[in-house]
């Protein structure tokens, strides 16, 4: 769940007037079936609006930055690590901060993009076991890991996060997205 603040609030208060009024107004109406429309439409309307209220209000007051990333490779335990700081820009409250790596492998990075590299072969036995053949290399991975909880305004927080890196990638590039919710 997510950290909610007093914009979330306001509009939460909003939204509850809207079903109030549309509520009251299909309580007035006479006809039994367009009031059970029009119930039903104000609830799927004020969801909806709850829904996207939250969304919107967490993007534009949950402000969050990534310092310093570094990643470390382990050779022995085939295995990568990331570190990094990450912090809370805003002035409210931060629930929880996600961080998602891609990595993607060097033909699709460099642009030595081949065929084979996007198409597989594809038959009736593939259709069935739903593509389970071992020679499938996926070229890109990405991975999200909570990094940090309860995050205050102006306060940072280091972080580690370690996943299994695959022995076939060569000179891969790196993304990285922070995000707070």
């Amino acid at each position: 769940m997510t950290a909610f603040n007093y914009w979330h609030f306001i509009t939460f208060g909003v939204i509850f007037f809207i079903f109030l009024t549309g509520s009251y107004s299909a309580i007035k109406e006479k006809d039994m079936k367009i009031k059970l429309g029009m119930f039903f439409s104000i609830c799927i309307v004020t969801l909806f609006l709850a829904i996207l209220s939250v969304i919107v209000v967490d993007k534009y007051t949950k402000n969050v930055h990534l310092y310093k990333l570094k990643n470390k490779r382990l050779l022995r335990t085939e295995q990568i690590i990331y570190t990094g700081v990450v912090k809370n820009e805003g002035s409210h409250l931060i629930g929880k901060v996600t961080i998602e790596i891609k990595l993607v492998n060097k033909g699709h990075a460099v642009g030595n993009v081949k065929g084979s590299n996007f198409y597989q072969n594809s038959g009736l036995f593939d259709f069935f076991s739903r593509g389970s053949s071992k020679n499938t290399k996926p070229q890109s991975l990405t991975k999200e890991f909570v990094v940090a909880k309860n995050l205050k305004p102006k306060e940072a927080r280091t972080f580690r996060v370690y996943f299994k890196y695959p022995p076939y990638f060569r000179s891969t590039s790196q993304f990285a997205k922070v995000w707070g919710h």
